[in-house]
């Protein structure tokens, strides 16, 4: 008798044939892309490390990639510009182009490690992924990894808090004592970090928690504690009673940028003068060099931020309500592609900013322009977890770090204080993504700055219509329209007379006769507006209005003469577009 449970050989055969009837799907998961640089994002980079690596890219990539020096850092590094641009298709200074850096700030070191990202990605994309093989064709990309290489190099190689190295390397004197850079942090625990001191204190503000002993706690005003904190682990370098009071550097890059620059006792780091910096200079002349860039993007940490301007809530003014709305749907769309993070405005959502570089791109240049404050905390954890964000910290920094970010707490005799303890989150901690996490934080927003990239004007000659008006002359009617979110010219640079107006212009193409333009100029309505004349060299239509984003504009010459016209229309941030036409055709479709 067999047995309800048992399977004959014949029974398996036919479920194996079944099986193999059945279609095989594609897999759903993103399809590797080999690189010829084996670049991996689980880790930092260095600055030796960085310099190699774009050196590698630009060997391994020549007929994508150009790798320059566009100066020098206070201590003689270089500031590595990678341009990504495909010469086949045209030069880079002839197409809208994305400027990204990161690393203003020297501790804030991700920045750079998505600029690297984004070049590695790309050049392995081209040619395999068709929607970045046609970005790459039509746009140019100028990727400086980082500003400050100098703080970079001393955050990596020294030992810092998360927060510590923001600033540049030029000497400076923090408490007016006539000497330089002379009393900083130290190392007292010898952890590789700069961590706290806690000094017991009957009378302290802070206390212990009975939940975690290493969360320390502030009381409440009627409350005693039991430790006062004492500031980053340091001790008395220059013998003036004072501790940590003058550390390397002292100032701020992202403060010395020329619109709304105010000085060192308003704007803390400013520097003596806007750009007074090297790295800030080389940046800058960089920039005005480059006519052509039409979005700006900035990596900092942390938050979760996808920051616009202005700094401070008087330059609200200078934003239009047309270019508002074009950060509106570009800063929207990136909270849907970075979880956590948030759409900001920096005077208004942060803090006040005087003389920060992307106030001066976008209000002093007209670009429109992003900062990304990379990584927030609330990455670690599942976002129903109760509790306070200090014990959640510390609870999935042990569940899935494992302690290795915090220091624990322990005894040590300070020269002024006495008996302190030292510990706490070390400098990969708080700012800076926990590396099992840096490629996705990398992926996010490289793939939000290159939608920035997309939406850069994408000009076309949507509609060109010709009507014979009788005894050789012509009426050529051209639409030029914008498939880009970004205008060619941003109301900010059309209120200020920023840059080149864009041009229309009609000239004799191949086998014309006595081309003549009578008259032209632009209509707001195809069939019944007045034609707005051009005032005198009527070939060439000045259009100080540009095309706006998502939308497109008229132009119309009145032409004698027969054979074939050439339209193009040349705008700074939209590139040159080009179209042969035929007089004898009418209605001539697009």
């Amino acid at each position: 008798m067999n047995s309800p449970h048992r399977v004959s050989c014949a029974s398996i055969v036919v479920a194996a044939a079944a099986l193999t009837a059945i279609p095989q799907l594609p897999a759903l998961a993103q399809p590797d892309l080999p690189s010829r640089v084996p670049l991996t994002f689980n880790h930092y980079y260095n600055y030796p490390e960085i310099e190699s690596a774009l050196k590698q890219l630009h060997n391994a990539y020549p007929d994508l990639l150009m790798l320059r020096s566009i100066g020098k850092s206070v201590e003689g590094r270089d500031l590595w510009l990678m341009t990504i641009n495909n010469r086949e298709t045209g030069s880079d200074r002839d197409k809208p182009a994305i400027y990204i850096d990161a690393n203003i700030h020297g501790n804030e070191v991700q920045g750079a490690e998505t600029a690297i990202y984004t070049i590695w990605y790309l050049t392995k994309s081209y040619g395999k992924v068709e929607k970045l093989t046609k970005l790459m064709d039509e746009r140019a990309f100028y990727i400086l990894p980082s500003v400050n290489p100098d703080g970079r190099a001393h955050w990596f190689d020294n030992p810092n808090s998360h927060s510590s190295s923001r600033t540049g390397k030029k000497p400076v004197d923090s408490d007016h004592d006539g000497l330089y850079d002379e009393d900083g942090p130290d190392d007292l625990d010898g952890d590789g970090s700069i961590t706290s001191m806690w000094k017991a204190d009957p009378n302290g503000r802070w206390r212990r928690s009975n939940k975690d002993p290493r969360i320390f706690e502030r009381v409440g005003p009627d409350e005693k504690g039991d430790y006062t904190n004492l500031g980053s682990e340091g001790i008395d370098n220059d013998g003036d009673g004072d501790v940590n009071e003058d550390g390397p550097g002292g100032y701020d890059m992202n403060r010395n940028w020329p619109s709304d620059w105010q000085p060192e006792h308003i704007q803390f780091g400013a520097g003596e003068y806007p750009l007074s910096f090297p790295e800030t200079r080389a940046v800058a002349e960089f920039i005005l060099d480059h006519p052509n860039i039409a979005a700006v993007q900035a990596y900092h940490n942390s938050g979760g931020m996808i920051l616009r301007g202005p700094g401070k809530q008087y330059r609200e003014s200078e934003y239009p309500r047309e270019d508002i709305a074009v950060y509106d749907e570009i800063g929207r769309t990136g909270e849907q592609m970075l979880p956590f993070y948030r759409y900001m405005i920096i005077h208004k959502d942060l803090y006040d900013v005087h003389g920060g570089f992307v106030n001066w791109t976008a209000e002093g240049l007209g670009i429109f322009s992003f900062t990304n404050e990379q990584w927030s905390n609330d990455q670690y954890v599942n976002v129903k977890e109760e509790g306070r964000n200090t014990e959640r910290r510390f609870k999935f920094g042990d569940l899935l770090q494992f302690g290795q970010a915090y220091t624990p707490l322990k005894p040590y005799d300070h020269p002024i204080y006495g008996e302190v303890l030292i510990g706490g989150w070390t400098k990969y901690s708080e700012r800076v993504a926990p590396t099992f996490l840096l490629e996705e934080m990398c992926h996010r927003n490289a793939a939000f700055t290159l939608y920035h990239a997309d939406q850069i004007p994408k000009l076309s000659f949507s509609r060109v219509d010709v009507a014979d008006l009788g005894q050789g002359v012509w009426s050529v009617t051209a639409e030029v329209k914008n498939d880009g979110a970004i205008p060619t010219i941003s109301g900010v640079a059309r209120n200020r007379k920023i840059g080149a107006v864009d041009r229309a212009n009609l000239a004799a193409g191949p086998g014309a006769a006595n081309i003549t333009v009578l008259t032209s100029g632009t209509l707001a309505d195809r069939y019944r507006a007045p034609l707005d004349l051009t005032e005198r060299q009527p070939e060439r239509i000045p259009h100080a209005a540009g095309i706006p984003g998502h939308g497109f504009r008229l132009f119309r010459w009145i032409v004698q003469g027969s054979g074939s016209v050439v339209l193009t229309y040349q705008s700074q941030k939209g590139g040159k577009i080009e179209r042969t036409v035929d007089l004898a055709a009418t209605q001539t479709a697009p």
